[in-house]
Formats: C-alpha cells, sequence, structure tokens
C-alpha cells in the first residue's frame, strides 16, 4: 500500500473493489437476462399492446445518466416521449403529480433515498405504472413496484457504482429491444456479456495519460452516448478530483465553446451511428483550437480503443473500458477510487 497524506491508497489497479467490480459487468448482465428475461419480454409486450402517453423517469446520480440513455432508446426505438422528474418536486414542495396515462422508471442501486421515493409515490398516486430497475430487491422502492426488474449486480462496496450502471443500461436495452420488437437490438442486448468482456481489456492509457496531471476537461457525447459521457464526467469528480462537465456535442458548440483552448483536454465517446458522426466533427473543429482529445471511436482511428456493435449497446462496451481506466487514473493521482472524500454508498437526499 502506499500512504499518501491520511489516505491509504492501494497499490495496484487491480487491488480495488472498483477494479474487481466493475470487471464483474459482463457477469451481472448475463445473471440478469437469464434470470429475468420472460419477465422483460411480457413487460415489453404490455406495453407495444397499451403503450402509455410519457414515460417519467425517477433516478438520481449514475442512474439518472442511466435514465438519459434509456430516454433516447425509447424516443428513436418507440417514439414515446421520455421526462426526468424533479425530484425535488414531490420531496420539497409536495406537489403532486398530474393524473395521464404514463409509465415511470423508476432507477436506483440502493432503491432508498426518500426523495426518489417520495417522487415515485407521487407518480403511483396519480395513476403511473412503476417499473423498478433496482439492485437491492429488500428496498422500499422494490416493495412499492408494479414491476420489479433486479439487476443482479451483486453486492457493490465500491462508492463508485459501475456493474450496476452497466447491468441497468443493459436492462433498458433489454426492454426496449421486447416493447419496439426490435431483433436487432435483441441480438445486440444477447452478445453484450462476452463484448463486456472485451471491452475490460482494451488499453485506455493514453486516455489515462492525458488526465493524469489536468484539473479541467470536458466529457462530449449525443444521442445514445450522452449518457455515458454524464456518468464518465461524474466518475471523473468522484474518484478522481478532477472538473468534469459533460456536454451533448450540439450544445458544447454554444457558450461552452469560448474556454477551451491551447492544451484543453476532452473526452469523446463517438458512436457509429449519426449523433456519433456529430461527436466526430466536433472533436476535429477542437482539435484545430489546439485542444487535446482523447477520442473513443467505434468507427475506428480513434485512440483509445473501442468495439463497433449495434449503436444502442456501443456506449455501455465504452463506459465498461472507461472504468477501468478511471480506477487506474485514481490511483496515480494519489486517491481511493472506493472511498472518495464526502461521499457514501447510499445516498439519502431529502
Amino acid at each position: 500500500m502506499t500512504v499518501n497524506a491520511d489516505l491509504i491508497v492501494p497499490a495496484r489497479p487491480e487491488d480495488t473493489a472498483m477494479f474487481r467490480e466493475a470487471a464483474q459487468a459482463g457477469d451481472a448482465v448475463a445473471r440478469l437476462l437469464g434470470t429475468h428475461r420472460a419477465r422483460l419480454v411480457e413487460l415489453g409486450a404490455r406495453l407495444r399492446a397499451d403503450p402509455p402517453a410519457v414515460v417519467v423517469t425517477c433516478a438520481r446520480g449514475s442512474s439518472d445518466h442511466a435514465a438519459t440513455f434509456g430516454k433516447y432508446l425509447i424516443e428513436t426505438l418507440v417514439g414515446v416521449p421520455v421526462a426526468s422528474a424533479g425530484l425535488s418536486v414531490a420531496s420539497i414542495y409536495a406537489a403532486p403529480a398530474a393524473r395521464r396515462a404514463t409509465l415511470c422508471i423508476a432507477i436506483s442501486q440502493s432503491g432508498r433515498s426518500p426523495d426518489l421515493l417520495a417522487a415515485v409515490a407521487a407518480q403511483q398516486a396519480a395513476g403511473a405504472t412503476v417499473v423498478a430497475f433496482v439492485n437491492d430487491t429488500d428496498s422500499p422502492l422494490a416493495a412499492i413496484a408494479d414491476t420489479l426488474i433486479p439487476l443482479e449486480a451483486g453486492p457493490e462496496r465500491s462508492v463508485a457504482a459501475t456493474k450496476s450502471y452497466i447491468a441497468t443500461l443493459a436492462g433498458l436495452a433489454a426492454l426496449v429491444a421486447e416493447w419496439a420488437d426490435d431483433a436487432a437490438l435483441r441480438d445486440a442486448v444477447s452478445s453484450l456479456p462476452a463484448l463486456l468482456a472485451r471491452a475490460w481489456e482494451l488499453d485506455w492509457a493514453s486516455t489515462g495519460a492525458l488526465l493524469r496531471d489536468a484539473r479541467n476537461l470536458f466529457v462530449i457525447g449525443r444521442g445514445l452516448g450522452l449518457g455515458i459521457a454524464q456518468e464518465a464526467a461524474l466518475k471523473l469528480k468522484e474518484t478522481c478530483g478532477l472538473h468534469a462537465e459533460a456536454f451533448s456535442a450540439a450544445e458544447v458548440r454554444h457558450g461552452p465553446m469560448a474556454i477551451i483552448g491551447e492544451g484543453f483536454p476532452l473526452v469523446a465517446f463517438a458512436t457509429s451511428d449519426a449523433a456519433g458522426d456529430d461527436v466526430r466533427a466536433v472533436a476535429a473543429e477542437l482539435a484545430e483550437r489546439g485542444a487535446r482529445i482523447s477520442l473513443a471511436d467505434t468507427r475506428g482511428g480513434g485512440d483509445p480503443p473501442a468495439i463497433a456493435a449495434h449503436p444502442a449497446i456501443e456506449p455501455i462496451l465504452m463506459i465498461q473500458s472507461f472504468y477501468r481506466m478511471a480506477n487506474a487514473l485514481s490511483l496515480a493521482r494519489g486517491l481511493d477510487p472506493d472511498a472518495p472524500r464526502y461521499l457514501s454508498k447510499v445516498t439519502r437526499t431529502l
């Protein structure tokens, strides 16, 4: 072990709980799909036969980033609008939700945060059907769900959520594949466990080297890749002490563009669809300004490497590779990714 001030830091990346747990993501996805496929098929058929007017997501942190991924999947493949609930509307303002034909998708690792539970209860009281993706099946959220999808990630002791986040993405993709009756996406989801194992072995050391001495950076994605950019930025904050902000490739062209200059670091996730084309375009534009770019590009030619697959699962594979890099970067910066300052595993936001 290496000592840094008052912090005892694991000596090697593989010594952390974050490393061990992120490496188990493929196994978690395999358990989720193998154990709950029938439930996902039945739910998808029910939604296809009687689609809701709107989907409302209830989540915070990494779970909310997963909800962003789900939003793009649902809106592009099913066409039902998806909105994120402001949890404080229920927990602080005690405002009721309007009654309408709503599907409420609640996402949580612990299923215990009071503001999340208040928001879900408000949606349910207004007639919403609640589908919960949750890792702790003994939690209050699991108890009130109309349909429970256990994430099957197993214990996650590192404060930084990894395998539970990836399991959530996989569960959402599996649900939308059934809802849309999309054979190509269904097959892609089935391939995830094996592809996640491949993604874990990819070398993202160049990204770690770029960020080793950084203080501020942007993380860029778009469409299906935006939620992964948000998640990567959060992980860089909590595990690496970096001020990282996530932006859509479209949004970064507005105000944020003004602070990008010579040497400014960016991490970008480019999928193989049209959204990825825009990420590639903005990365090239910013490189001309002197920005230093780490571009994970599933069409090849980028650095670090990324696996080409169905566009809906490419972000899941990229975040798996990113987690291994972030774990090593945290240690290189003298931090412990398992125990970020001021944070705990269960955040009980009111």
